[in-house]
Formats: C-alpha cells, sequence, structure tokens
C-alpha cells in the first residue's frame, strides 16, 4: 500500500523529470515551427550540454558557472555550424531528406563524442553544492537541484513567449511557420530565420543538459533517449505549442514516476512510447496541436 507522502514523492520527481523533457520538446519545437522538420539530433545537443561542461569544469579547472556558460555557447555553435553545412545547401528543400540527415547527425555527434570523450559516465555538482539540504514539501524531498530544472523550463517558456510576441525575429519565426511562402514575399530572411532556429534549439537542448547532469549524470550516449522522451513529450502537448510542451513533459514525467512508483520501474521507459502510441492514435496533433491546413 502506498502511502500518502510516497504518492506525493512520486509526483514531485514526476514533474522534476518532466520538466527536463518540457525542455528538450521546446527545442524540437523551434525547430519545428520555421521548418516543419523534426531534428532527431535534438537529444545530441542536450548529451554535448553535459559532456562539455564536465570536459571544461573537470579538464580545464573553470569555474563552474563560466563552463556552464561556455559548454551553452559551444553548443550554440554547433548547431549553426550543423544547420550551415547539412539543412542550408539543400537546394530542394525535402522534410523527409531534412530527417534523415538529423538521424545521420545525431550518429555522427554520438560517435565523435565517443572518441573524443570516452565512454565513461560523468558528472559535475548541483549549482548549489553537493552539501544543501534538499527542499522539503509537505513530507516530500525535492533536490535543490530539481528546483533549478522546474524554475529553468518555466522561465524558459516565459521568454520565449515574450520572443515570440514582442521581438522581430519572433514574429518572422512566427511567419515562417504559419505561411512560409507568405513571409519571404513580405521580405523574411528563411534561411537566417532557420540558422537562428537550430541555433536556439541547440541552446536550450545543451541547457536541459547543464541541468540534469548533476543529478541523472551523462555519457556519450544518453542522448538518445533523452531525445526520445523529448520527442514523445512534444507529440503528447502538440507540435509547435510551446505550453504544450511545457504540459506534456510535465504529464509524460508524471506517467513514469507514478508507472515506476506503482507499478513497477522496469516498465519506466516503455510508459513514454505506450503514451505516444495511444496519442497518436487518439488524437495524432497532441493535446494542444491544431490541424495546420495548407494550399499547393
Amino acid at each position: 500500500m502506498v502511502s500518502k507522502a510516497q504518492l506525493l514523492q512520486f509526483i514531485v520527481s514526476g514533474i522534476m523529470v518532466g520538466s527536463i523533457y518540457a525542455i528538450i520538446a521546446i527545442g524540437f519545437n523551434m525547430i519545428f515551427n520555421a521548418t516543419e522538420v523534426i531534428n532527431f539530433a535534438q537529444g545530441e545537443f542536450v548529451m554535448l550540454g553535459g559532456m562539455t561542461t564536465v570536459t571544461f569544469y573537470q579538464v580545464f579547472h573553470l569555474p563552474l558557472w563560466f563552463s556552464c556558460i561556455l559548454s551553452v555557447l559551444l553548443v550554440t555553435l554547433v548547431g549553426i555550424i550543423f544547420e550551415r553545412l547539412a539543412i542550408h545547401p539543400m537546394k530542394h528543400f525535402s522534410v523527409l531528406n531534412a530527417v534523415i540527415i538529423t538521424i545521420g547527425a545525431s550518429t555522427i555527434m554520438r560517435g565523435g563524442t565517443m572518441i573524443a570523450l570516452g565512454r565513461d559516465n560523468m558528472s559535475f555538482p548541483p549549482f548549489t553544492g553537493t552539501g544543501d539540504k534538499p527542499f522539503m514539501i509537505l513530507g516530500s524531498s525535492i533536490p535543490q537541484q530539481g528546483a533549478w530544472i522546474i524554475l529553468a523550463a518555466l522561465l524558459l517558456v516565459f521568454g520565449l513567449s515574450l520572443f515570440y510576441k514582442r521581438s522581430i525575429q519572433g514574429i518572422a519565426m512566427r511567419s515562417i511557420a504559419w505561411n512560409k511562402t507568405a513571409a519571404e514575399l513580405m521580405g523574411v530572411n528563411v534561411k537566417w530565420i532557420v540558422m537562428l532556429s537550430f541555433a536556439m534549439s541547440a541552446a536550450s537542448g545543451a541547457l536541459a543538459g547543464v541541468l540534469v547532469t548533476p543529478i541523472t549524470l551523462t555519457a556519450y550516449n544518453v542522448g538518445l533517449i533523452l531525445g526520445l522522451k523529448g520527442f514523445c513529450a512534444a507529440i503528447l502537448g502538440g507540435f509547435g505549442n510551446f505550453w504544450g510542451a511545457i504540459c506534456g513533459g510535465v504529464l509524460l514525467g508524471l506517467l513514469e514516476s507514478l508507472g515506476a512508483g506503482l507499478i513497477s520501474s522496469g516498465y519506466k521507459d516503455a510508459i513514454a512510447f505506450l503514451v505516444l502510441l495511444i496519442v497518436l492514435f487518439l488524437r495524432p496533433t497532441g493535446l494542444f496541436g491544431t490541424v495546420k491546413i495548407r494550399e499547393e
């Protein structure tokens, strides 16, 4: 019999894990809004964020805060280079071809990281130190690093909401998502906006990697499963909807945590893909997605 304290602990843990899935799902949405491409290299941006932070902190002995910032900037540069070398040269843009390219890029990033940084699991201390006590909420505990994760997810979605509503670049991204041809006729530089979306997506992925590494460790191959979980969260919330990504990520985290606690931890990863199949069958656009009608 599960006590109320245990049930609350499962819920708190699910929200914390779901916030990471939400940040990854937001990265998927950024590129999808500008290109309608599903970037299956998004998980590798998460992995690179954690791995490069560990390298800067442990190998070069840089301060942790500076290592995190430097890692996000470096992964952002990787996202820009990836878009310039792989997506930008495509003369006849095909969504299917672009998706295949992102899968290939994911494999290259994973293999390159394994060769350059090794196979070992790595980590670095939490932002507020290893000796800090967790927060207690009605008898359940949440690590201070977990509070950073939840706060970062909320700040990210608020910031992006303002960016897409108030900034010229954000409005241009929204116009491309609505009608690419009309945006081009209005003078929007689509190629530049696509590059910006890849840069922002890479930065958000790196942020997720920096946040989660002190709790779950990191390695060259963690991006695959994290990317798939973020993809499931994006599908659940509805592609292109940032608040949907938050809701989808948190809901997925809750289902995983409750399933692992109440049924068996062996079903933890299976739950995400079961939810994905159910949503695709019953509501392909996700909980908050809308059907987009095109005229050819």
